[in-house]
């Protein structure tokens, strides 16, 4: 387990056990996150498929008293993936952090609670799981601009050739944004 630039966001990469049927891989042991200081509780695993290369899922959040940690993966393509510090109090407030996602590399990245998350997808038919810390609620599901031009984020692609849901077009800036993580 590995820490990126903000230090509450990790980077795990699973081993493979290879023999001649292919291979096997333990991507989430619960004792040992909790070894490693990391007491979560998933509840809930999500499965997106992503048919074409540039499609952007993101910047989300869920808000407290509901807010998510997610530990995300690829297991078919590849993703830029990105973590957004939503945390008031935080030092590295609006920074960002970013890693590629693949299926090839076989890492995870685990964005804690006070984060935004989003991703890029940089191959057609890319496939992420991802496991959540908490129940999906409409209600207190949020977002942030995936190009604010604030947050300063290189996305692999420019924006003309991004494919994003309305819903996602629409989310506040980070000046608009009321962060609901004290």
């Amino acid at each position: 387990m590995a820490s990126l630039s903000l230090l509450d966001v990790k980077i795990l990469t699973s081993r493979k056990n290879y023999d001649h049927r292919g291979y096997f891989s333990e991507v989430y042991r619960k004792k040992e996150f909790a070894e490693a200081g990391l007491e979560i509780d998933f509840v809930q695993d999500n499965h997106a498929y992503s048919a074409y290369r540039g499609t952007v899922r993101g910047l989300h959040f869920q808000a407290p008293p509901f807010a998510q940690h997610k530990l995300v993966r690829v297991i078919r393509g590849a993703a830029f993936d990105v973590a957004v510090d939503l945390r008031q109090s935080s030092s590295s407030y609006g920074r960002h952090v970013s890693v590629v996602l693949s299926a090839e590399a076989w890492n995870q990245i685990l964005v804690p609670v006070g984060f935004a998350h989003g991703l890029m997808t940089l191959e057609a038919d890319t496939e992420v799981l991802y496991k959540v810390s908490d129940y999906y609620l409409p209600n207190y599901d949020k977002g942030l601009l995936w190009n604010d031009p604030t947050l300063g984020i290189q996305w692999p692609l420019p924006a003309e050739e991004a494919l994003l849901s309305e819903r996602d077009r629409g989310h506040p800036s980070l000046a608009e944004l009321e962060s609901p993580f004290a």
